[in-house]
């Protein structure tokens, strides 16, 4: 497993998925969340289409209906529901924040899943990272708010997708992959337009902020799936918690948020709790 390629990647698709989850919020305001959704998935779907004919790729793999692929579409179109709900209604930064509890999801699964062995101390810097992100919540004695409710089901929803592409047949490509994974968001957003508000005739801009998402979209995608086949689970899944930073900084600089100081500790924290734990790997 060549971890140090997978951490790589890890970063640079959390990069693109903080600059995709801008033009999504940004396009959530001026049109409904499942409409945004199914455009979304749209735009997507037709590059990873248009990638995978260049290449010569058959667009549907003979395996999209196995086992691991239907519970990869399941997940898919639950995750991507929910958080773009919580990325439309809630700070970009706070809800970037929970979704830094994914790797602890990832983690532990893939334990007894995939048989990966993780000893005390990356289980200890896993913690560490995790109890950044609770003093990043601050969850009060009335439990988390529904916006970060939407958030934690979408987390869950992520962490299913990433186990279900690691066990997604080895011939899909990563196109095959980008095109089911799209049509599910088009699935998502059908079921979040029934309650989001009505069809609306979105603006040119609108139309190139979607279109911006989906291209960067694609890129983060292709990154992501090539993350999680590349390293072991549990060495390159802490690197999830880049995107944090990606999302404060364009939180601060975009939509004025201002974290406090427990925010800016709690990332701290997450941010050296993913550094020690490739540390220790590559020692090993």
């Amino acid at each position: 497993m060549d971890n140090t390629k997978g951490s790589f990647l890890m970063v640079a698709a959390m990069a693109c998925f903080a600059v995709e989850d801008m033009f999504l919020k940004s396009a959530t305001q001026q049109v409904p969340v499942g409409l945004a959704l199914i455009l979304f998935g749209l735009m997507g779907g037709v590059i990873f289409a248009g990638m995978g004919r260049v290449r010569g790729e058959d667009l549907i793999h003979p395996q999209w209906r196995s086992k691991p692929m239907l519970w990869r579409a399941f997940f898919e179109i639950g995750g991507r529901l929910f958080f773009t709900l919580a990325i439309a209604f809630a700070p970009l930064s706070t809800v970037s924040a929970v979704l830094q509890a994914t790797p602890l999801f990832v983690s532990f699964a893939a334990i007894f899943l995939f048989g990966e062995k993780v000893g005390p101390k990356r289980w200890i810097a896993m913690l560490i990272g995790f109890a950044g992100v609770l003093l990043i919540l601050r969850p009060g004695p009335e439990g988390l708010e529904l916006t970060a409710l939407f958030a934690l089901l979408g987390t869950i929803g992520f962490a299913g997708r990433d186990l279900a592409t690691r066990a997604s047949p080895a011939t899909m490509t990563n196109a095959q992959l980008g095109v089911s994974g799209f049509t599910m968001l088009v699935i998502a957003g059908v079921i979040a337009l029934t309650f989001s508000g009505g069809l609306v005739m979105p603006t040119p801009l609108t139309l190139a902020k979607i279109l911006a998402a989906a291209v960067i979209g694609v890129i983060a995608y292709s990154a992501l799936t090539g993350a999680m086949r590349s390293g072991e689970v549990s060495v390159v899944s802490p690197f999830r918690y880049s995107r944090l930073i990606f999302a404060m900084l364009i939180g601060m600089i975009v939509f004025g948020e201002n974290p406090d100081a427990w925010t800016i500790a709690g990332s701290v924290l997450i941010v050296l709790s993913g550094l020690y734990t490739v540390i220790r790997s590559r020692k090993r």
